[in-house]
């Protein structure tokens, strides 16, 4: 009976370990995002290329979250959000075990999906700006035809008034004159 206590203590105190494991792992994520941002852009490459050989290597969700880190950093030079959300994913998945790790890549995914969604409202925004640009720019092109339209219009009736001038001056020139 000893013996199964002591076995049932020591399952504890390796939950506890695997635990703080998992919280230091987390932590240590936190603290490569803060680093990632302040890297150059070659560094961000290089760093790039390891973390995908790292992943490559061993496809844990450390190696997961450490990439997807790297590619939802905003100004990074290999930033793509939609796969760093799409490394996520399986981790971030609804249902999955409640952890420290499973926690920040559910916070990730949740963040990353929102810029992703923001991102694409503010594309379709500039799309229809340019569209609106456009139409505005056709509009002008016609207002100026018109305004072009009218101005040899005017000049038209202008010379018409001249020839209407003209031929009353001269029916008034070839009629006698009473005193």
């Amino acid at each position: 009976m000893f013996l199964l206590l002591s076995g049932c203590a020591n399952l504890g105190i390796l939950e506890r370990s695997a635990q703080e494991l998992e919280e230091r792992e987390v932590v240590e994520l936190i603290q490569y995002a803060q680093r990632v941002t302040t890297m150059t852009a070659e560094q961000q490459r290089r760093e790039y290329a390891a973390s995908s050989q790292a992943y490559a290597r061993d496809m844990n969700a450390n190696s997961r979250i450490r990439l997807a880190l790297l590619l939802a950093t905003p100004g990074a030079s290999v930033y793509n959000p939609a796969r760093a959300a799409s490394l996520l994913e399986p981790i971030a998945a609804p249902g999955g075990a409640a952890s420290p790790r499973n926690s920040l890549a559910r916070l990730l995914y949740v963040l990353i999906d929102e810029r992703l969604t923001e991102q694409k409202r503010a594309d379709k925004s500039r799309d229809q700006i340019e569209a609106h640009k456009e139409s505005e720019r056709g509009l002008r092109d016609q207002l100026e035809a018109q305004k072009e339209v009218e101005r040899g219009l005017r000049d038209q009736l202008e010379a018409l008034k001249e020839v209407e001038r003209s031929i009353i001056q001269r029916g008034q020139d070839s009629q006698p004159r009473r005193r």
